[in-house]
């Protein structure tokens, strides 16, 4: 199992960036922010092949996101009107004297 990184995707992005201008080094970035040169190239690489998702349209998984979201909260509300009934219905079996788990 990997351990979570302490470099958030915004620093990753700008370190990336930068790599890609070539305004200096990669062993003078790695000095600059503290990290290998070959987790830049890293970086630099992942950017790179994922670049064109900033230009898509929303995909199927957002539309199934939205889809469950929905489902969700039919169902949601369906356990709260369950939920509803037992107490009203417990609450009734109390009044008649019948005993309630």
């Amino acid at each position: 199992m990997c351990r979570p990184s302490k470099f958030d995707a915004a620093f990753k992005a700008k370190v990336a960036i930068e790599a890609l201008q070539e305004k200096e080094p990669l062993s003078v970035l790695a000095k600059k922010y503290g990290i290998a040169p070959s987790v830049i190239t890293s970086w630099k690489e992942s950017l790179l092949s994922n670049s064109s998702k900033a230009f898509e349209t929303p995909s199927a998984d957002q539309k199934e996101v939205k889809t469950l979201k929905a489902q969700n909260d039919r169902l949601m509300r369906k356990v709260g009107q369950l939920s509803m009934e037992c107490d009203f219905f417990a609450q009734a079996c109390e009044d008649a004297g019948l005993k309630v788990k």
